[in-house]
């Protein structure tokens, strides 16, 4: 059995509105023919005559008169749809969902979403959120959000947007032995009162440590294998954590040392900081499958626009690691 279509719908309604098949055609601009056709075709569809033909007009037959609330509610519904479309181009209304990683939900995107809701109050936001880049890419590849945030992705054939470099950071206790470095000065200690980073380390003066690790799902696991193999050793986990935001707490705590995304350490932490040497970076990036619409362009513009993501690092090289 066939499924009526709007269009039917609204030339049986025309019908019973104007009470005439001809005024019907001239309403709706198409030949009675044709409408004549569409009203047959659905009365085929349900499985009998809606209309009863008199001399001088049209009268509905119960199934008609059953048929014609549902018929108006469809029509209805399906204006209501097009103003909803129309008002979510306009940026007025709808739903943008977005995926990152877990170090960009936890650092960056709380002051871009701020602003987003209070320039776009009918817009929702969707976070989905990913402890791999890679899982990140494929959830994007299959149609799960609109707009993908974090590390360049691999062959990606759709629109990619570069954001910044995020630059990485080595946490410890702040009673660590390192606070006593001679190049640990009083601006480091100030910096770590402020959350800021201040003082560097070679990852190899940490080799004979038990890390603060992650998860083997976690793409942060990889960046720091990589990054300590460069440096000649492989890190020992005292400790692996799943959540990204986890690792500088446990840090601080003092089970080890940890590398962290600079931008997830909050103010007024209470940890050392030290800038590897040499810095540890990565590019990130907001990327789509496709041309994007009105509404995630309009996402990307005030990400690239508010998203702080080590302003002083953005002219060095990448560490793609």
């Amino acid at each position: 059995m066939a499924t009526p279509t709007l269009r039917q719908l609204e030339y049986l309604a025309a019908v019973v509105d104007t009470g005439s098949f001809t005024r019907a055609a001239e309403q709706l601009h198409v030949t009675q023919p044709a409408l004549s056709h569409q009203i047959r075709a659905l009365e085929t569809a349900l499985g009998g005559p809606l209309l009863e033909r008199l001399p001088r007009s049209v009268r509905l037959t119960p199934t008609g008169r059953a048929v014609l609330p549902h018929a108006r509610a469809a029509l209805a519904g399906a204006d209501r749809l097009q103003a909803v479309a129309r008002r979510a181009t306009g940026l007025e209304e709808g739903e943008l969902e977005v995926a990152a990683v877990y170090s960009i939900s936890l650092g960056i995107l709380p002051p871009v979403l701020r602003a987003w809701h209070r320039q776009h109050p009918g817009v929702r936001i969707r976070l989905r959120e990913y402890a791999h880049a890679d899982r990140l890419q494929e959830a994007m590849a299959e149609g799960r959000a609109d707009l993908a945030i974090g590390p360049a992705p691999e062959g990606w054939e759709g629109p990619i947007r570069e954001l910044g470099v995020e630059e990485f950071t080595v946490v410890l206790a702040a009673d660590d032995p390192l606070a006593d470095d001679p190049r640990a000065d009083d601006g480091l200690r100030e910096g770590r009162s402020e959350g800021r980073t201040a003082g560097s380390v070679a990852l190899g003066a940490l080799a004979d440590r038990a890390w603060v690790h992650y998860a083997p799902d976690n793409g942060l696991a990889d960046l720091l294998d990589q990054a300590c193999a460069r440096a000649g050793f492989h890190p020992r986990a005292a400790v692996r954590a799943e959540q990204t935001s986890a690792a500088p707490l446990l840090a601080a705590a003092g089970l080890g040392p940890a590398l962290v995304p600079a931008d997830i350490i909050p103010p007024q932490f209470d940890g050392l900081l030290l800038r590897p040497d040499p810095p540890i970076r990565r590019t990130l990036t907001a990327y789509t499958r496709t041309r994007p619409d009105p509404l995630t362009v309009a996402f990307a513009e005030l990400l690239a626009e508010r998203a702080r993501i080590n302003p002083a690092a953005a002219e060095q090289p990448a560490d793609h690691g």
